[in-house]
């Protein structure tokens, strides 16, 4: 199951805290910050969602990730190069060089990985 554009905001920064308090993913918010109600419904949302749980820390819930970063990422990028790419690495790859702005250098960088990759295979 995937995140909205709103959760996955809200799920970027409980990634980055670990745990947090709901006052606490409000105020790591940049301006304008949402309304209270509106991080309440997207939590409880994602928590539907097994994204997040909490626990009880007196009367307030103490909110912590349930899906790594890592793991959510990777489905999302091989859910996009299956629906846009036919399911073929190397077309996102072809995609992805020339289509984006990268430098020399960021290409070499790359190549790096690919190199890594083929000797670790």
């Amino acid at each position: 199951m995937a995140l909205s554009n709103s959760e996955e905001q809200l799920m970027q920064l409980l990634w980055k805290q670990k745990k947090a308090f709901m006052k606490d993913l409000i105020n790591a918010y940049p301006e304008p910050k949402p309304a209270p109600t509106t991080v309440a419904t997207l939590l409880k949302r994602m928590q539907e969602k097994n994204f997040v749980d909490y626990n009880k820390k007196g009367r307030s819930r103490e909110y912590f990730p349930l899906v790594k970063k890592k793991d959510y990422f990777s489905k999302q990028v091989n859910g996009m190069i299956k629906n846009f790419f036919n399911d073929s690495a190397s077309q996102f790859a072809s995609f992805f060089t020339q289509e984006t702005d990268l430098s020399k250098a960021e290409l070499e960088d790359l190549k790096k990985i690919i190199d890594q990759q083929l000797k670790e295979k």
